[in-house]
């Protein structure tokens, strides 16, 4: 282990455990109570906030920025460059929230110059086994990625999202606040908020309904929302008539609105629509 003052000059709290086998470039900052465990790199430019584990064979490279909290598993990477043809070196970055846990094998690479410069993971995420979240992906806050999911580039995932185990989401994709990605699934397109996806590929079944009903939204909020999704999803006539016609009659309450401004923004990809397998007569999804 390095002397007390080799510690401090590389920005190295005291209180922190760094095992002897680790590699930790000169000018990294690691912060109290952080353990970095045999075998892991820490690049010069990373910053692990209070109480960060890595548990062994981590790599943590680039301009990365770990969240108070956050635990990482064997063999995980973050920050590594862009699997992007354009990128040349140029200093982006890798950001992931508090308390989130990376598992085994994740891989998370930084951002590029022809997006945002960054890549976020938000807080108490949850980044399963061998998952791969690609350069100027955006997540929010308590997004789960099952095992082996793959992200392409500038994939945006709101709120509470869960993704099911190798499912494939396209590059630009945007998925909503709360949505469920079905296992094996490959989203080419938009999926709107509260909706549940599933298919090769993907279509919209209908509504996360056992999500809804877990995270406390009231009975008659959820009525409203599978008319709304009928009448927008199922009636006859075109689409942005129909958009118009639930403003008109939903529009007041606060959910329907969200998903009409998901549906308005502007899109790379376009939205998911339902598909066959939705039941004529009850188009809401029983997922979690």
């Amino acid at each position: 282990m390095p002397d007390q003052l080799a510690i401090l000059s590389r920005g190295i709290d005291p209180t922190a455990v760094i095992h002897p086998t680790a590699v930790v470039a000169e000018g990294a900052s690691i912060g109290p109570g952080c353990r970095v465990g045999p075998f892991c790199m820490v690049s010069a430019d990373a910053v692990l906030e209070e109480g960060v584990t890595l548990v062994s064979h981590v790599v943590v490279d680039g301009h990365a920025r770990l969240g108070a909290g956050v635990q990482v598993m064997s063999f995980a990477t973050i920050g590594l460059p862009p699997q992007d043809l354009k990128y040349k070196g140029e200093p982006t970055r890798v950001e992931i929230g508090p308390r989130t846990v990376i598992r085994e094998h994740a891989t998370i690479h930084r951002g590029s110059v022809g997006g945002h410069g960054v890549t976020k993971v938000g807080a108490d995420c949850l980044i399963m086994c061998v998952a791969h979240i690609g350069h100027d992906c955006v997540l929010d806050h308590h997004v789960i990625l099952a095992n082996n999911v793959m992200l392409g580039g500038h994939v945006q995932i709101a709120d509470t999202v869960f993704v099911g185990g190798g499912a494939a989401i396209h590059q630009f994709v945007r998925i909503g606040r709360q949505v469920v990605v079905g296992g094996m699934s490959g989203v080419e397109a938009d999926v709107i908020p509260f909706g549940a996806v599933m298919g090769n590929r993907a279509r919209l079944l209908g509504l996360n309904l056992i999500g809804l009903k877990r995270r406390g939204f009231p009975r008659s909020q959820i009525h409203t929302l599978r008319a709304a999704y009928r009448a927008l999803f199922r009636a006859p006539g075109q689409f942005e008539d129909r958009m118009a016609a639930v403003e008109a009659q939903y529009g007041t309450d606060p959910v329907v609105q969200e998903i009409l401004t998901f549906a308005r923004a502007g899109s790379h990809r376009g939205l998911c629509r339902s598909g066959r397998e939705a039941v004529e007569d009850d188009d809401t999804a029983e997922a979690g």
